[in-house]
Order: structure tokens, then C-alpha cells, then sequence
């Protein structure tokens, strides 16, 4: 599994299980909503509907490693899974993995600093 792979299956996942706070950030960026508006957004979704937002982001985590596993490494049947048992345990752990510490990395640093940088929050 190359780190293209690892992107393709991880990066949907991250930036759905990040909207909680990056919604009100491309409000303001395109000019739909104001700081104010966005700010209180921001507040309400991460504080009441944060886990929501990440229990959206892996189940499309899971959507997109079957999808993966089935079309480009062709393990579509049970007796397929039983063989390869191990790589699909590895790929899953690298995904999950990936997936983590993307999320936090992309919500707490980037996001977090494009919010401070519109004056979201501080």
C-alpha cells in the first residue's frame, strides 16, 4: 500500500469528520456568513455535535476501505479475506492510523489556525 493509496482512502474521512469546525471557516472564506455568525456555528457544532461529525467520518472511513479493498486489491469473497487475512489487518491499521492522526492534525493545527487567522476564535 503506497501513501497515494493511503491518501485516497483517508483524506474524504479526515475533512467530513472535520466539518464540525471547518463549515463555519468556509462560510466566512466565501463570504456567506459572517464572523459572528460563524464563531457561534463553530461553537454549537463542535460542542454538541462534534461526535456526530466523527462517527460520520469513520463510518465513511469503513465505506472507503471496502471500496478500496474490493477494487483494488480484488478481495471480494470471505474465502479471499481468510487467505489474505494479514494484509487486510495491516491495511486497516495503516488507514486507521493515518486516518487519526490526519484528523487531528488537520482540525487541531489547520483548521485551528485559519480560524484564528479570521478571527473565529482565539
Amino acid at each position: 500500500m503506497t501513501f497515494k493509496d493511503i491518501f485516497k482512502v483517508s483524506a474524504l474521512p479526515v475533512v467530513v469528520a472535520s466539518l464540525c469546525c471547518l463549515s463555519p471557516v468556509i462560510l466566512v472564506l466565501f463570504g456567506i456568513g459572517t464572523v459572528g455568525f460563524a464563531s457561534s456555528l463553530a461553537d454549537t457544532l463542535y460542542g454538541e455535535y462534534k461526535w456526530y461529525f466523527r462517527a460520520a467520518g469513520l463510518a465513511l472511513m469503513v465505506i472507503s476501505l471496502i471500496i478500496y479493498l474490493r477494487r483494488t486489491k480484488n478481495i471480494c469473497t470471505l474465502d479471499q479475506v481468510k487467505r489474505r487475512r494479514n494484509e487486510i489487518i495491516n491495511v486497516v491499521a495503516t488507514v486507521f492510523i493515518v486516518g487519526i492522526l490526519g484528523y487531528m492534525f488537520f482540525l487541531y493545527v489547520v483548521v485551528h489556525f485559519v480560524g484564528v487567522w479570521l478571527s473565529l476564535w482565539e
